[in-house]
Formats: structure tokens, C-alpha cells, sequence
């Protein structure tokens, strides 16, 4: 009897370990990383900028007289989230929405063609037009993107849009917004959804495998949208739930019918 014991528990020990095993090959990142060796990371070019972006423009200058023509008003928003005069809480700079053209309608300069440029591409053709035009010898000028923002969606903690600063950031950046992945998000098979040049193009991105620092789809762009699919044990325990739910349903509506005609025959049998 003891050596039935013991084989039976080492078997229990044994499923446990490859129960543990298989949770951990489901969960975990990374899993084929090799450590303490350097590998060279691709040059991330930047976001370029795309119709219906809006950008923000600013030119320096030592004679701020003479730049302040070529910059939009700094406002800030009341409490009904109407724009008012700087001066208030939360101030930022009026920025320029590219139309879908391409186009963004400049001070002085005009119609500057800005679509498929970086925020430094854009800002050193607006410094050489305006050195060209003999407006100014010694402009600094900074670019930088006012909506640039993605979604998270599906098995993460805490799902919703983020706005991110600057014009860098990847797809495991913004999973870390949304607080991970839950225990039931499927890390293997992460889409990232983008549109860009009125076309849309599904990228898959496995968590586990390091091969995905590779992914097109790494580096995210504006309005990318990251889905993370649930688990198959999610889904089961979804359809459980659901038939658990529609069985309460169905007894509650079973037993108010029969209080209700029970109720009726009581009060026939009084008359």
C-alpha cells in the first residue's frame, strides 16, 4: 500500500511539473533570448508625418520680434473646454493639422508640402526657407507631433488610448501603459493594426520569440491600434460563464411563472 502511495505521488509531482512547465512556455517573454551578448539594434528612423496630423512649429530666433510672426498663439483651456488667452493652467502651443494633401498653411511662407517628412525633415526645410526668403539668418526651429497617440485593446489590465510624447515608441512600451497582458492575454499572437496611404495591414508579433525586435510593427506609429487576443482558456471559461448565466436566467424566469400560477390558483380556489 505505502509503494502504490508513493507511485501515486510521484505521478501527482510529475503532472504538476508539466502543468507548471506548460504555464510558463504560455506566459512568458523572451523565451529564446540569448544574454550577455550585445546585438546591434536597428537605426529607428522616427515617425513621418501623415494627413490629418497635427504638428506644432516653433522658430527661435535672438530677435524674438521678428520669429513671432512665424508662430502660432500659446493657448490654454478652461473648464468647459473652451480655448482662451494664455495665461491660465495647462497652456500648450496651437499646432498646424495637415490637410490631405499633405499641406500645412504656414505664416508668411505659406503652403509647405510636409507629409512623409520627419519632424527634423520638416524642421530643417522650414529653417532653409526661411534663411532663402531673407527672413532669418540664425532660426532655430522645433518640429514636434501634438496627436501622436496609439490603442491598446483585448486581455490587457488596463485597456484605453494612450497619447505618447515625443515620436518613438514600440509595441512592448505600450502594452506596459495598458499594465501588461493579463494572465489569459495570448503573448504568442499580438496583432498591431495600421493604416497609413488609405490601406490597413494586420502585423502579428510574438512576445515569446525575440525575433519580433525585427517586426515592422515594433516601432509603432500614430494610431496604431494593438490587439491581444484572450487565451483559449479564456474563451472556455467565457462560454461557461455565459451558460452558467443564461441557466440562472432561465431558472429565475422558471420559478417567478410558477409563483405567479401558483398564485393564481390560490386566489381561484379562495372565490
Amino acid at each position: 500500500m505505502t509503494s502504490n502511495k508513493n507511485i501515486l505521488f510521484a505521478l501527482c509531482l510529475a503532472l504538476m511539473a508539466m502543468v507548471s512547465c506548460s504555464t510558463v512556455k504560455d506566459i512568458a517573454y523572451f523565451q529564446n533570448k540569448v544574454v550577455n551578448q550585445p546585438e546591434k539594434i536597428d537605426k529607428h528612423a522616427g515617425i513621418v508625418v501623415q494627413p490629418k496630423d497635427m504638428i506644432s512649429i516653433v522658430v527661435s530666433s535672438r530677435n524674438p520680434e521678428l520669429v513671432a510672426m512665424f508662430n502660432l498663439p500659446v493657448v490654454s483651456y478652461q473648464a468647459g473646454g473652451e480655448l482662451i488667452a494664455a495665461g491660465g493652467y495647462n497652456q500648450r502651443l496651437m499646432g498646424y493639422v495637415v490637410d490631405e494633401q499633405g499641406f500645412i498653411d504656414f505664416p508668411v511662407l505659406g503652403k509647405l508640402s510636409v507629409a512623409g517628412k520627419t519632424r527634423w525633415e520638416v524642421a530643417e526645410m522650414v529653417k532653409d526657407k526661411l534663411l532663402q526668403d531673407g527672413y532669418l539668418t540664425d532660426a532655430v526651429v522645433t518640429v514636434e507631433f501634438l496627436n501622436f497617440k496609439v490603442s491598446v485593446l483585448g486581455e490587457v489590465q488596463s485597456p484605453g488610448t494612450f497619447v505618447i510624447e515625443g515620436d518613438k515608441v514600440t509595441v512592448l512600451q505600450a502594452i506596459s501603459l495598458a499594465r501588461d497582458l493579463t494572465i489569459f492575454g495570448r503573448r504568442d499572437n499580438v496583432s498591431v493594426i495600421r493604416e497609413r496611404n488609405g490601406e490597413r495591414t494586420i502585423y502579428e508579433v510574438n512576445l515569446c520569440d525575440v525575433d519580433m525586435f525585427k517586426s515592422p510593427a515594433y516601432y509603432l506609429q500614430q494610431n496604431d491600434v494593438i490587439y491581444v487576443e484572450p487565451s483559449p482558456e479564456k474563451a472556455r471559461q467565457s462560454t461557461i460563464d455565459d451558460k452558467k448565466l443564461r441557466m440562472t436566467t432561465i431558472a429565475i424566469s422558471s420559478s417567478s411563472l410558477l409563483v405567479s400560477v401558483a398564485t393564481l390558483i390560490t386566489s381561484l380556489l379562495i372565490k
